[in-house]
């Protein structure tokens, strides 16, 4: 289990990788998704996420989305992925080829 530090307003908050199920962007925030716990809001940008998260378990699938390829449950023909929390993100145009080959090397 590998540990992820994530600077907060309250102090660095370790985290268990496995445990991050999606980072959303929004402006120079991010709100990071986890399995049992709520939402958290850092005053981080996406490609910060993009930079310290190991890109063989996380993929850029739009500009405002980062996922955890474990917790992807189903992919959807219209390039929709369903996530282990219920959430339904959208793969962008331009990321689908990338996020297609990425999904594909987990397989």
């Amino acid at each position: 289990m590998k540990q992820f530090f994530i600077p907060t307003n309250k102090g660095i908050k370790p985290v268990a990788e496995e445990a991050i199920i999606r980072v959303e962007a929004s402006s120079n925030y991010c709100r990071i998704f986890f399995i049992n716990e709520k939402p958290l809001v850092v005053a981080k940008v996406l490609h910060w996420f993009e930079e310290n998260l190991p890109t063989d378990t996380f993929c850029r699938i739009h500009r405002t989305h980062l996922v955890n390829r474990q917790h992807i449950t189903c992919i959807e023909a219209n390039s929709r992925l369903t996530l282990a929390n219920g959430d339904v993100v959208q793969v962008s145009r331009r990321r689908k080829e990338q996020c297609r080959l990425f999904l594909k090397q987990s397989a």
